[in-house]
Order: C-alpha cells, then sequence, then structure tokens
C-alpha cells in the first residue's frame, strides 16, 4: 500500500487506497512528510492508519531525509518523484532493500550518492518485461526448516541476493548452519544466484542494529531457531515488528511458549532460551502470515503434532506453503532443491 501511494502521489486526480484487516493496521503517517516534500497531498484516517487519500499532481523537485531504514518508504517517496518536475533526493539511515533504486539507476533514472543518499531523475518507468528472481523473504522458511535438523540440506537456485536481503543468511551462519551462496546473474542491477543452507546445530545469538532491520520479516523465524538452538538469543531494536501484520513481538513470544519453549517480550524485541526441541501444542497465527509460516516450521521438528489456528494467513505470500513445506520433508534424504 505504502508502495501504491507513492505512486499515486503524482496523478492528477486522487486516489484512496484500502486493504484487508491487516494491511489497516499498519502505520502510514511515515509516509506523509517525504511526499509532502515532494508538494504531494496525504491524508490518512485517525491514528495514521489506512485507508489513505492523495494524489493531485504538480510535484517538485525535493530533498528528504527519514528516520527509519525503510524501503517501503523510501521506494514511496522515489515512485512519487520520477513524477515530478526536477530531480529529488531521498536518504535516511542504512540498512534497507535497495530493490527499487538499483532498478532506477539501470534505467537511467537515478544515482547512488554518499551513504545511503539518492538522487531520483524524473521520467518515464520504461515498459519491459521483468524477469523476477525468487524472494529470499519466502526462502527463508526453507532455509530455517533445513537449520533446525543437522544433516538436512535445502538448495534454493535463482533467489535474490541484494545486499539489503542477506540479513537472516548472515543471523543463521552466525547461529552455526552451513550456508553457501553464489551469484550466478543479476537483473537491472540486483544480483541473483544459488544459496544452499545445511543444518550443523544451533546456538544463541545476539540480533540488533543493522542486521536486524536487514532481517526485519524473518525475525519470527530467528526466534523458532533459537528456541532449537543450545543457549539464549536476543533481538534488539526491532521496535518496528510491533506494527506488521501483528504485533510480531508479542505473537513471536505467544508461539514460541505454545510450543513448551521459553521466551519472553522486551521494548524493542524478545529473548528466547534456547532447550533444542519444541513440544506439540497449539499456535495462534494471529493473522499474521509470517507467524503462520514461522509456526509450519517450528513444526517439521516437534515431538508432537502442532496445529496452527488462522493457518490460512500463510496464503497471503505464499498460497502453497505447507504443501512445498511437506513435499521439501517428506524425502528420507533430507537434501532437496527447490
Amino acid at each position: 500500500m505504502r508502495l501504491l501511494t507513492g505512486a499515486a502521489a503524482g496523478r492528477p486526480f486522487a486516489t484512496t487506497l484500502g486493504g484487508d484487516d491487516s494491511l489497516m493496521q499498519r502505520p502510514m503517517d511515515r509516509l506523509v512528510e517525504p511526499l509532502a516534500a515532494l508538494g504531494a497531498t496525504v491524508e490518512t484516517a485517525d491514528g495514521g492508519l489506512p485507508p489513505v487519500t492523495t494524489g493531485g499532481g504538480g510535484l517538485v523537485g525535493a530533498t528528504a531525509t527519514i528516520e527509519l531504514p525503510s524501503a517501503q518508504v523510501r521506494s514511496a517517496f522515489q515512485l512519487a518523484a520520477v513524477q515530478g518536475d526536477g530531480s529529488a533526493t531521498i536518504d535516511g539511515p542504512s540498512g534497507f532493500r535497495d530493490h527499487t533504486e538499483r532498478w532506477l539507476e539501470s534505467f537511467g533514472l537515478g544515482e547512488r550518492l554518499d551513504g545511503a543518499a539518492f538522487r531520483i531523475d524524473p521520467g518515464p518507468i520504461p515498459a519491459v518485461e521483468y524477469d523476477i528472481p525468487s524472494d529470499p523473504s519466502s526462502a527463508a522458511y526453507l532455509w530455517a526448516s533445513a537449520a533446525i535438523i543437522e544433516g538436512a540440506q535445502i538448495v534454493t537456485p535463482d533467489v535474490s541476493l541484494n545486499p539489503g536481503r542477506l540479513g537472516f543468511l548472515s543471523i543463521l551462519e552466525q547461529m552455526g548452519a552451513e550456508v553457501h551462496g553464489e551469484v550466478t546473474g543479476a537483473i537491472h542491477g540486483d544480483p541473483t544466484g544459488v544459496v544452499s543452507v545445511t543444518g550443523n546445530g544451533l546456538r544463541g545469538v545476539e540480533v540488533s542494529g543493522a542486521t536486524a532491520a536487514a532481517a526485519i520479516d524473518e525475525l519470527p523465524l530467528v526466534g523458532v531457531l533459537g528456541a532449537y538452538a543450545e543457549g539464549v538469543t536476543v533481538v534488539t531494536e526491532a521496535a518496528e515488528l510491533r506494527v506488521k501484520e501483528s504485533d510480531r513481538i508479542n505473537s513471536t513470544v505467544e508461539m514460541i511458549q505454545a510450543l513448551g519453549g521459553a521466551a519472553e517480550e522486551g521494548d524493542d524485541g524478545f529473548t528466547v532460551i534456547g532447550t533444542g526441541f519444541l513440544e506439540s501444542g497449539t499456535v495462534d497465527a494471529a493473522g499474521d502470515h509470517r507467524i503462520a509460516m514461522a509456526a509450519g516450521v517450528a513444526a517439521t521438528d516437534a515431538r508432537g503434532p502442532v496445529t496452527i489456528d488462522g493457518a490460512s494467513a500463510a496464503a497471503v505470500s505464499w498460497p502453497t506453503f505447507y504443501d512445498t513445506l511437506e513435499a521439501v520433508w517428506s524425502s528420507q534424504s533430507m537434501d532437496q532443491e527447490v
């Protein structure tokens, strides 16, 4: 919705955007200031929530600095700025996923400046045939399912290896999994390649700062891995988790506790005390596709059956997730390419 808001900001008519129940809880007020710098009008509902209305055209070049390393906010600004009258610049903390910027640069519509600053030059985005690589945020669930079972291996070809998408692989490596990646190509400046993950026993880690930002969508999986690890796993500086499809700090902790694990909430993260195993139980997906899928991964090596209330939430991002997970681990060899 944030990207669509940016794209709609430059249109000569008003557009109102809403979504399903989970999207209607996502904060949109963080778009107001950067888009207003371009001359856009952005109106939200009470509390900065959707529906959001924007449009009217007449955008101008401007400079905006944002406080969060948010690829969505940056991309919304960029998709509006290409419709403006004059170049614009966006800056802010590093640690974001820069797919949009790499593609704009490949089209001659922008240039990377010092640090995290990026200049956007106005112009039409060309109509071409796009080849989209596999999504590392989805592949992460398969990588994690291999990591929790010693000797198991998953190989994922043709996956995006954008540097901003490698935070979870870095965490897996720190936790003791064997991770191998090879760049085999690129799409509009965005590297792609093959990744293999082999389970080799797990240990607790501390995740914060740029690493937490780079793995923000995969942090519920880090909680699951922490439960199967030896030692303590601590995630901090991840308050953004509270404003996802669910409060993912709360729902991650409740998921682990429901399966007999030891976990507790912090203000901006969570702590998991690893026992090396999880038990059977019932998990509330809280209407969140990432919690539903993380619970599915937790079930692959649990000591008993796991029931996921609201399991259908996984279809938001991966309609065949459970079929794929079951097909992968139905092999006795536990050595799969997907």
